[in-house]
């Protein structure tokens, strides 16, 4: 058995919590925050047999796509100068990361 944290972007939380529901996954899902962006995302906690293991991987892959967006770089006050302007650059936002740890005992009453 395993217990997967499973760190994802807030627009991909109500599609994968679907997609794992529809295919008998539990899931508790919790805001977050944090990243470069300092935006919100969603942990989700799964347990998981080590058979089913693949699956969850499979859905995950398949629901959290990773995205491109314009973000304006910032530059620290020390190193601002007057009349620099700075572009947008596109960075790649989304996907996930999972946290697979084992579980010695799950209880459920």
């Amino acid at each position: 058995m395993k217990l997967v944290l499973a760190v994802i972007q807030d627009a991909d939380a109500t599609a994968l919590v679907r997609v794992l529901s529809e295919n008998a996954f539990e899931v508790t899902k919790l805001a977050s925050t944090g990243g470069f962006l300092r935006e919100g995302n969603t942990t989700l906690m799964i347990g998981v047999s080590d058979e089913r293991m693949d699956d969850l991987k499979r859905f995950v892959r398949q629901t959290c796509r990773t995205r491109s967006r314009l973000v304006a770089p910032s530059v620290p006050m020390g190193e601002q100068n007057e009349g620099l302007v700075s572009d947008p650059v596109e960075v790649p936002v989304g996907g996930a990361v999972m946290f697979v740890m084992g579980v010695q005992e799950f209880v459920k009453v």
